[in-house]
């Protein structure tokens, strides 16, 4: 079962691993460099009123994915980026359609 949450700070490090994993392995992000937490950090800062974020934790509270929504400049203003990451070797679970619920609830909110 996964449960699904905005994030708090301490995620940061644990999501940027995840991302790094993903990075390093290529070909499903356009991201190319590694990130750090206090990059996660950061995104999740700007824009915090026009964005929205989400953790998804496994039974023991690791977090095995994240997603995120936020306006983006080259697009109109009813759409959104949205980043999706699972953990790799979790594809399949229904963790990113969890993601998608609650992100869904969160962009009908902004």
């Amino acid at each position: 079962m996964v449960k699904v949450r905005p994030p708090i700070a301490l995620d940061a490090g644990n999501m940027a691993q995840l991302l790094n994993e993903i990075i390093t392995i290529g070909g499903t992000t356009a991201m190319t460099r590694p990130v750090t937490g206090k990059d996660l950090t950061e995104w999740m800062a700007s824009n915090a009123d026009q964005s929205a974020w989400h953790v998804a934790l496994d039974d023991q509270e690791n977090v095995v994915g994240f997603q995120w929504i936020s306006p983006h400049p080259d697009l109109p203003p009813e759409a959104c980026d949205i980043a999706s990451f699972v953990q790799v070797g979790r594809t399949g679970l229904g963790i990113g359609s969890a993601l998608f619920d609650a992100t869904a609830q969160a962009a009908a909110r902004l």
